[in-house]
């Protein structure tokens, strides 16, 4: 049997809000999500003796510890009360083209394609509800990625709701080559700020479109930017070179910036292309993806 070979998007989080924490020691949130154009390409080899990984960027584990063997071993256990004999194994090989730590839910994607892959693969044992409930064992983003397409999550991410008014914005994403803990970052959030804040901006969805002067927001943004002020001097460098408007996704470090044509973006990703070659920082062009 021939590799199969799938793409894994990555996503912004457009709006971010941490609700409170849970006894779980989960947070609960109120997001607006959207993937984009930017991929990993995974590869997976069927037929082998186990499930194994390999992947091109030395940060990212070889072992059971990385997100697509564990969704893998998920998958098997919930889709067969006694596994087929001969093919469970199988080969994944990842091919980064997604930052590693970065904000933009690279693990996460990748756990997702290979769940929808495996589930391809063995005839669909698992509707999509049920593969999102596997997801959600593994990673609180992966069931966004294996529903698909812009989305409101709420919960741990795992209760979703399609958005479909959305601008297809072209985004200009700059990484600075520097990772917070994820954890770290949920720690030290003051809950009771972000209350305070919430007061400031309301979120709605009935009927309207996303609207970037009033719910561009992430409660998590200040928290990452205590530990890498340059998170406020890239916003400012992409406001300046006429993003309508900037934030960083999820906990960080991307920071994006919407623009309201490819041309705009274009001549600033030039821009921030040449200030970063003194700065380290991955500069990348993407469209959401907004069907």
């Amino acid at each position: 049997m021939d590799p199969l070979v799938i793409k894994a998007p990555a996503k912004i989080n457009l709006f971010l809000r941490i609700i409170g924490k849970r006894p779980d020691g989960y947070h609960d949130l109120h997001s607006l999500m959207c993937p984009v154009g930017l991929y990993d390409t995974l590869t997976l080899t069927f037929g082998q003796p186990e499930i194994s990984v390999s992947c091109t960027h030395p940060d990212v584990p070889e072992d059971s510890t990385n997100l697509v063997v564990r969704a893998a071993a998920h998958f098997f256990n919930a889709a067969f009360a006694e596994p087929p004999a001969g093919d469970t194994g199988v080969q994944i090989d990842i091919q980064k083209q997604i930052p590693v730590g970065a904000g933009l839910g690279g693990g996460s994607s990748d756990a997702a394609a290979v769940l929808k892959a495996l589930n391809g693969h063995w005839g669909a044992p698992l509707s999509t509800a049920e593969l999102q409930r596997v997801g959600a064992r593994i990673g609180a983003d992966i069931p966004f990625f294996i529903r698909g397409g812009p989305a409101v999550a709420k919960g741990i991410g795992d209760r979703l709701e399609a958005f479909s008014d959305l601008f297809p914005y072209t985004a200009v994403l700059v990484y600075p080559n520097a990772s917070v803990s994820t954890a770290w970052v949920y720690k030290n959030l003051n809950l009771r700020l972000t209350k305070d804040e919430k007061k400031l901006s309301n979120f709605h969805f009935d009927g309207r479109f996303f609207n970037i002067d009033k719910h561009l927001v992430n409660d998590l943004e200040p928290v990452t930017q205590r530990a890498l002020p340059v998170i406020s001097k890239i916003k400012g460098l992409l406001l300046a070179n006429g993003a309508a408007g900037a934030m960083m996704s999820g906990s960080g470090s991307t920071v994006f910036g919407l623009f309201l044509d490819a041309e705009q973006a274009d001549i600033a990703y030039q821009t921030l292309c040449s200030r970063s070659q003194n700065q380290a920082w991955t500069v990348i062009v993407a469209n959401l993806l907004t069907n």
